[in-house]
């Protein structure tokens, strides 16, 4: 029978292992959906078809001068080669801008705005000289425009280059030019809100991948904290209960044997708290804590003094002392050779303070351990704090301190 208890035990401890092995996989699957959801099945408009827009999607617009170009093929410019020229560098500084347009960098510096300032100037000379299909290098000047600048400037350039566009469309073909100031004003103000919005929804799709990877980061701190105070606790207390065991052993055998049920049954305890750590619905409770620490300092022949006062605790509150108690409880058996622990719990109408203390050595003058900082970074996160260190006249004290939030309707407090 007891063959057969130790089989299923060790079976059950290899699923928590391999429980334990792939929760990390699961906080990451957990945080991606997170993410999926917060942003609604929102297409990605970082990938496929549906990317960005870049350089290569303003080129087509350049189509808007082929007119230009019909007049100039066809001999209907005079001076065909200034008509070819201011093509050419038209063309040239058009290019130019909108690959310069999508590198930060080079769309902040001055030569960008130079070009920009050249371009207008090619601009308002060709359509001022030519006029008819020339005009229409304008909407593209407002388009160039929108692409480079940001911000209150955008308007005011807008507006100017509207102005001009209307005086030069005005005086070459009258009433017939409002739609290219109209055209020029939209094609500015439309590019420059598109890839506005497109900048904006790749800095979100970054946030939400960051985000994304701190989940999983705090999903894991949280795993190994969980291990590390659970397995610190369990494995110290079969210890000392083994070590127990084998010495009354050969005088006592039904107490070495009561000692042997206690480790079965810490271990299957700690079967269930691995299970819980690993989904995630692990809380330490501060009562059961507290009785886990009695058993455990008693069982390493330290004696242990529990006294309480104050109001019922919150349950989070009360779960956040319930792991300094077991930790300090764990440290205790394991390092500080004490013959006596105290653990008082004094809790008030808006702060709870828990102190631990032993007569032994503690861990002497070393830095604390992993499991002290952790819930040192865990009680800081709930406004509290958590302090350690050797007490004058020997001994080592804990002391823990968390501000006392309202209990939800309903809930009872541990304590």
């Amino acid at each position: 029978m007891r063959e057969e208890c130790r089989s299923r035990d060790g079976r059950k401890a290899g699923r928590a292992a391999r429980k334990a092995d792939w929760a990390v996989r699961k906080a990451e699957w957990r945080a991606a959906e997170k993410a999926r959801k917060a942003r609604g099945g929102a297409p990605d408009y970082g990938r496929g078809p549906m990317g960005p827009p870049n350089a290569f999607t303003l080129l087509p617009w350049l189509l808007l001068g082929m007119g230009a170009v019909s007049n100039v093929v066809h001999g209907e410019t005079p001076n065909p080669w200034i008509g070819i020229l201011g093509l050419l560098a038209f063309n040239s500084l058009y290019v130019t801008i909108v690959f310069r347009a999508f590198d930060q960098r080079a769309r902040q510096a001055p030569a960008t705005r130079w070009c920009l300032a050249a371009l207008g100037a090619v601009t308002c000379a060709m359509a001022g000289a030519y006029g008819d299909s020339w005009l229409l290098f304008f909407p593209l000047l407002g388009l160039a425009v929108g692409a480079v600048v940001r911000g209150r400037r955008l308007g005011q350039a807008m507006f100017a280059i509207s102005a001009v566009a209307g005086v030069i469309g005005g005086l070459r073909e009258g009433w017939d030019a409002l739609g290219i100031v109209y055209g020029t004003f939209l094609s500015g103000m439309v590019t420059a809100a598109i890839l506005a919005l497109s900048e904006t929804v790749l800095e979100l799709r970054e946030t939400r991948q960051e985000l994304a990877r701190a989940a999983v980061d705090q999903e894991r701190l949280r795993f190994s904290r969980d291990l590390h105070d659970l397995l610190g606790h369990t494995l110290s207390v079969i210890v000392v209960k083994s070590e127990a065991a084998r010495r009354i052993a050969p005088r006592d055998l039904e107490a070495a044997l009561g000692q042997v049920r206690d480790i079965e049954t810490v271990g299957r305890q700690a079967l269930t708290e691995i299970r819980e750590a690993v989904t995630g619905y692990r809380e330490s409770s501060l009562a059961a804590e507290l009785d886990r620490a009695r058993g455990a300092l008693s069982a390493a022949g330290i004696e242990p003094r529990v006294r309480q006062s104050g109001p019922p605790l919150p349950p989070q509150t009360a779960a956040l002392l319930g792991w300094v108690v077991r930790e300090a409880a764990t440290n205790a058996v394991r390092h500080s050779g004490a013959t006596a622990c105290e653990i008082e719990v004094h809790g008030e109408a808006e702060r709870v303070r828990l102190v631990i203390t032993d007569d032994g050595r503690g861990v002497g003058s070393t830095p604390p351990g992993s499991g002290l900082t952790g819930l040192g970074e865990r009680l800081a996160a709930a406004g509290g704090t958590l302090t350690s260190g050797q007490v004058p006249g020997g001994g080592f004290r804990v002391t823990a301190e968390l501000p006392v939030e309202p209990a939800a309707d309903g809930d009872e407090g541990n304590g």
